[in-house]
């Protein structure tokens, strides 16, 4: 077959999707080429590309590509796409939505866990030392999921599988197994009712600074803050205040404005918070996961059908 797609993978561990390529068929209708994420694409790949999987692309690459009629995001969040000021209109966008849900639902479970029973504060006991302490029972507990897509709804069968009451927020009317839905307007009657609110919402200018000092006053005292959704969706300076005056009991964080988070942030050293490196995403095999995803859409592709996850760029996600 001599008139070939032209497939640019710009990722520093392309083999899982070459290796995804040839297992789905797909090798000799298209010509492969890798590129290292601190590469540039040379004057040839820039001409022939018409579909490319990549973290995302400096500015004034993508409109040099004349022929790249697809880009498959490697991650879900899509801001970055979004912040580039040369973004084709024509350009075709999908992204990672949904691969996160074999490890990250499980990594918020832990971050439950971790609050509500002292094995970490056992584990800091001098040894010899015999000291009584009390877990909390997470059974019966309101668990509150603002952005109840893929990863909120796996997150709400696991939740009420140990016998918690999930609630939680979602654009449209779609009923979610194992969770009462609100919709975004309610958001604060989310947050009165819940112990434990995840944060799971996408970026977008609406969601900016979505939990600040009037949302964070709504939440009970007792209540616990998680974040694995996006960086920018807390203000952080007011969550530093709310955690200080007890308005809330504490947050856990797994995102950030600024990743790595800058070792002189507040959030190291501020009370009741505790940091976490980026972890709630990460799978051993988590490019196997992304494979599966990509390749289906390249076959899709190849043929004129329907992507999956595509970026709706009016939503910004």
């Amino acid at each position: 077959m001599t008139n070939r797609t032209h497939v640019l993978l710009w990722t520093d561990t392309p083999a899982a999707y070459a290796a995804a390529i040839a297992d789905a068929g797909l090798g000799d209708r298209v010509i492969v080429e890798t590129l290292k994420r601190s590469e540039m694409p040379s004057p040839a790949q820039c001409a022939n590309v018409e579909a490319m999987l990549a973290w995302g692309a400096p500015a004034g690459v993508l409109p040099g590509m004349a022929k790249l009629r697809w880009a498959q995001s490697l991650t879900a969040g899509v801001e970055g796409w979004f912040a580039l000021p040369d973004l084709p209109a024509g350009l075709t966008l999908t992204c990672a939505r949904g691969t996160h849900r074999e490890s990250m639902p499980e990594n918020i479970l832990g971050a439950l866990f971790h609050i509500a029973k002292p094995y970490a504060a056992i584990a800091q006991t001098p040894p010899g030392q015999w000291v009584r302490r009390m877990a909390m029972p997470l059974a019966g507990k309101t668990l509150g999921i603002l952005g109840l897509g893929a990863i909120g709804q796996d997150l709400a069968r696991m939740a009420s599988a140990i016998g918690m009451r999930v609630i939680g927020t979602r654009r449209g009317k779609a009923a979610v197994d194992h969770a009462e839905v609100y919709p975004p307007e309610r958001t604060d009657e989310v947050l009165a009712q819940s112990d434990f609110v995840v944060l799971l919402l996408p970026a977008t200018p609406e969601t900016d600074n979505f939990i600040n000092a009037e949302r964070l006053a709504k939440m009970k005292p007792s209540a616990w803050l998680l974040n694995f959704g996006r960086g920018h969706l807390i203000k952080d300076e007011d969550l530093i205040a709310a955690c200080k005056g007890k308005t809330i009991a504490g947050a856990i964080l797994d995102v950030f404005r600024t990743e790595p988070l800058p070792a002189e942030h507040p959030f190291w050293r501020a009370e009741g918070i505790m940091v976490l490196p980026h972890i709630g995403g990460g799978h051993p095999a988590r490019d196997s996961v992304v494979a599966r995803l990509f390749v289906d859409n390249l076959s899709r592709f190849l043929d004129g059908r329907p992507l999956r996850e595509l970026v709706d760029r009016n939503a910004g996600y």
